[in-house]
């Protein structure tokens, strides 16, 4: 006896699918867009405190979020004006001592193995020989570059031209001037019950999202302090405060910012051997140490309430589809979809599974409790008795 397994489609799952696929390909043609919305979101998450608190002292959303951005930018423009030029002559002079450092590594990795083995290791002499240090430092260099356009290629139009920057600083302002209208608007788009279950949700996602941003800018910036007044006086001070921004900036990057920012430090300290390679080695694992014990649990950790390897995978993901920007705006906004997760599914869920224990058990203990009884009766029948 054979049996037919027939699949039914109707009407609604077929629209669906019809309307999925254009709204995906419309999506994907407006990633630049939705690139940067979520940008202005995160920019606005991160100073709607100061607006708020504005607010309480009847000063308008759109006065206090101007003055909130105004007041930024000339605090970067001020900090840039004082170190700006120091930070660019410090970077372009270790780029132009990167063929040098190659060649003192190369030569202390000489001396190692002599070291080692007493003797030159005329086989390893004739290698070192055969390298061309100015080809290996210009296909590094053009590796490099090429993996820096390729990292860009989805936000070059966003964030690489000062308009787009100063279209998203107008967009996070107008999001924070009328965000109460905003979202009301958004929440009423979407079906009952969900409009209800997720409207109470919008002020931590927010306080998540602006909160990991800050504490993210006040580690990296401690960071960059710390880092600049140690390599200057461990003996680096003709770098340390470009090496000091580079690992500000790297700091940014959950995970893999202090390997990124430690890798440069190294290249000029090999070069000059001695102690400086194991007090940087030394003072780059206190900061690691540092980042990841102390000032992540203290300023960002309670931000995020998300599992650090998740982070992580949100990081690795971020940069493979948007590229370094998808760094650091895509864990904010993991940390934000974590609220909605926690919430709306983890806690019901747990609510429901406590529930349905105290119901077994109150089953079991009533069962329990009959149990006595119809063994008595039981037993009364047995004896003849009615």
């Amino acid at each position: 006896m054979t049996s037919e397994q027939r699949i039914t489609l109707s009407f609604s799952s077929v629209l669906l699918v019809l309307v999925a696929i254009p709204a995906f390909i419309l999506l994907w043609k407006l990633r630049s867009l939705l690139l940067l919305v979520m940008i202005s979101v995160v920019l606005a998450c991160s100073i709607s405190p100061a607006v708020d608190w504005a607010e309480r002292y009847r000063v308008p959303r759109w006065l206090s979020a101007l003055l909130a951005y105004l007041i930024l930018l000339g605090g970067l423009v001020g900090v840039g004006l004082l170190i700006g030029p120091t930070i660019i002559e410090q970077i372009e002079r270790l780029v132009r001592q990167v063929p040098v450092s190659l060649r003192g590594i190369i030569a202390q990795v000489e001396v190692w193995v002599v070291a080692l083995n007493d003797t030159r290791p005329e086989l390893t002499g004739q290698v070192f020989d055969q390298v061309d240090v100015q080809a290996l430092v210009g296909w590094v260099i053009r590796s490099s570059q090429q993996l820096v356009l390729r990292s860009f290629n989805v936000t070059t139009d966003i964030v690489g031209s000062f308009f787009s920057v100063i279209l998203a600083l107008f967009i996070s302002t107008y999001m924070l001037a009328d965000s109460r209208t905003l979202t009301q608007n958004l929440i009423r788009l979407l079906p009952y019950p969900w409009d209800e279950r997720l409207e109470p949700q919008l002020g931590e996602v927010s306080q998540r999202i602006g909160g990991y941003i800050r504490g993210r800018l006040l580690v990296s910036s401690l960071l960059a302090v710390i880092i600049s007044l140690s390599l200057s006086l461990i003996g680096l001070k003709d770098f340390a405060i470009g090496l000091g921004a580079i690992a500000g900036v790297t700091n940014l990057i959950p995970f893999l910012g202090p390997i990124l920012g430690a890798i440069p430090a190294l290249a000029v300290a090999i070069p000059q051997g001695g102690w400086i390679v194991l007090w940087v080695i030394i003072l780059y694992a206190i900061i690691q140490n540092l980042e990841t014990y102390l000032l992540d649990p203290l300023l960002v950790g309670s931000a995020v309430g998300v599992h650090p390897l998740y982070q992580l995978l949100a990081v690795l993901g971020g940069t493979q589809v948007l590229g370094i920007i998808g760094a650091l705006i895509v864990p904010p906004w993991v940390a934000g979809g974590a609220v909605i997760l926690e919430n709306l599914y983890l806690r019901p869920k747990l609510r429901a599974e406590r529930q349905q224990r105290r119901d077994l058990s109150r089953l079991a203990v009533a069962a329990g409790s009959l149990t006595p009884e119809t063994d008595s009766v039981e037993t009364s029948i047995t004896a003849g008795n009615p």
